[in-house]
């Protein structure tokens, strides 16, 4: 192969290298010469003597016996190394004469050689002016292969930073040939220069122990991110076609579950399983996808058993039989919802109203419900015709508290502030009595609103037919706390309680019982026909309405003959 020049050192270096003539830091390399003044230095790098002065390398002839840097015996190449020979080529000659293998290195500075800065394994090298870095590359030979370059980062390696940099191979740097290493590196100092000349190099084996840590740590970190995804992988497998914990069966014993409104599957399930009905939620809502469409589990208290298989719970559910809530009907007055809730709950008859009486302004009753003079129940009218969750171990405050707060949300949705003074009406109370009153004499839908007319009508300052007496038999039935059909005249007429229409004028005290949706959408849309007297002919379903007190007197024959 060609020789080129050499170091003492043992690495081979191409000689269009712009590091070529670097012998190392090892003692070898010399300062600049003084005569090197146009460098473009910076007065504190140890190479220039005489400081910056702001001028470039001049331009210099290539070629005949001049030098490259002014004078014989001093010159540089581009990168700035000494050659032993004139350079008499340009850059796509490639051809300098060669050093003999081995011969010890001329001195290019001459007899004077002033103190190495660099002479300790310690020193960093120092940085190369850019003035020396231009050479155009070469193509790279076969020898020139470079190695793959070792990670010496501290994360990689598990050691501090080190105190000196470490040592890089590379293209153009330090392309060292393979059969110039001689074998297993050891922890020693390697005798052979390179640009680090005297530094240690690490050992293959103190390497490969760094190198084994960093690999297991990357090791480990993938090991963890494969394992978190096969975790997650295996929790969408087992949600996806896994099947969730069950029970068998239909279960036994009995135990009741409140299911609030608006619930979904999931929350219906937490609520099953915390009560031992189903084993998981998974299941549950499993099952209660594969319902036929338009089915739903809906609001309320179910009486279901422990242990069910979810399927069996579902079933259940959507079987109105067991489900437990309790109903109000249209139109009933409290003292029967207080009576069944006092059943429902296990309680001593009577509680329920002793809470009422005793909390009534306590339970959520607007301001306009309050403080009403010769009201029998503060409450009447307030316990809304709804379904209502009543299960085992509930307080009566607690039922009651529902069933307001729902008659509030009605009656706010109906804004009766406004509506019951266009009807002539004081306030939402008296309101509410006129639609309990509607509620407690008409039949049908149709009655309602020809029912709501009649009140008007009578309620009016210039009614001659009845002056202002509404003469209803539900209100004389109500203080009575009865539901006759056939009260007679002579008893009525007798009694003077605030609440008996014969005798008293307008409205009563207070509803008479807890209007539905039909009966207050009736009293705000009554009819417009004139009626003012009605009469139930067949003395249950059917009433007739008239106009005139004669129209009257035949619809009350009529009733007699039937009766």
């Amino acid at each position: 192969m060609t020789e080129y020049g050499r170091s003492p050192g043992s690495e081979p270096w191409h000689p269009e290298d712009p590091l070529y003539g670097d012998q190392g830091w090892g003692g070898q390399q010399q300062p600049y010469p003084q005569q090197a003044q146009q460098a473009n230095y910076h007065p504190q790098d140890p190479y220039a003597q005489q400081g910056y002065d702001g001028q470039q390398y001049p331009q210099q002839q290539y070629g005949g016996q001049q030098q490259y840097g002014g004078q014989p015996g001093q010159g540089y190449d581009t990168g700035g190394y000494p050659v032993q020979q004139p350079y008499d080529g340009g850059w796509d000659t490639g051809q300098h004469q060669a050093m003999p293998y081995g011969a010890p290195p001329a001195d290019p500075y001459g007899a004077a050689r002033p103190q190495d800065l660099y002479g300790t394994p310690e020193a960093y090298p120092p940085p190369q002016p850019p003035g020396r870095r231009q050479g155009p590359p070469e193509p790279v030979s076969d020898w020139q292969a470079e190695e793959p370059e070792e990670e010496n980062h501290p994360f990689f390696t598990g050691e501090d930073a080190p105190e000196e940099p470490r040592r890089r191979r590379g293209r153009g740097r330090e392309a060292v040939r393979e059969d110039e290493y001689d074998g297993d590196y050891d922890d020693e100092p390697d005798s052979r220069s390179s640009r680090g000349g005297g530094r240690d190099r690490r050992g293959k084996g103190q390497k490969k122990g760094r190198n084994g840590f960093a690999c297991l740590f990357v090791a480990l970190v993938l090991v963890g991110g494969v394992g978190g995804v096969g975790y997650v992988g295996y929790q969408f497998w087992q949600g996806q076609f896994g099947g969730a914990e069950d029970f068998e069966g239909t279960g036994s014993g009995t135990v009741q579950v409140e299911i609030p409104k608006n619930a979904g599957g999931y929350e219906i399930g937490n609520i099953l399983k915390k009560a031992g009905v189903v084993k998981s939620v998974d299941a549950f809502v499993s099952a209660q996808q594969k319902n036929p469409k338009g089915l739903s589990i809906q609001a309320g208290v179910f009486t279901l058993k422990k242990g069910m298989s979810a399927a069996s719970a579902v079933e259940m559910m959507l079987d109105p039989a067991s489900q437990t809530n309790f109903a109000i009907p249209e139109g009933r007055r409290n003292s029967w919802v207080y009576a069944e809730i006092d059943k429902r709950l296990g309680l001593e008859a009577g509680s329920t109203a002793g809470v009422a009486k005793a909390k009534a302004n306590d339970l959520g009753l607007p301001e306009w419900a309050k403080n009403h003079e010769d009201v029998k129940d503060p409450l009447e009218g307030f316990l809304y015709p709804a379904s209502y969750p009543v299960a085992k171990g509930a307080k009566p405050e607690d039922v009651l508290r529902k069933m307001v707060a729902r008659a509030n949300q009605e009656y706010e949705k109906l804004d009766l502030e406004a509506k019951s003074k266009a009807l002539g009406l004081k306030d939402p109370w008296e309101f509410v009595t006129v639609a309990s009153l509607v509620n407690a004499e008409g039949k049908t839908e149709d009655d309602f609103r020809k029912m709501a007319e009649v009140v008007y009508n009578r309620l009016k300052p210039d009614n001659r037919e009845t002056y202002q007496l509404l003469q209803f038999d539900s209100t004389f039935n109500y203080l009575k706390g009865q539901s006759e059909i056939k009260i007679s005249e002579k008893e009525i007429l007798r009694n003077k309680d605030p609440y008996n229409t014969y005798t008293q004028k307008g409205l009563p005290p207070g509803p008479i019982g807890n209007p539905g949706a039909v009966a207050l959408q009736a009293s705000l849309n009554p009819t417009k026909d004139g009626w003012i007297y009605f009469v139930a002919t067949d003395g249950q379903h059917k009433t007739e309405f008239a106009k005139t007190h004669a129209e009257f007197l035949k619809l009350k024959e009529k009733f007699n003959a039937n009766s």
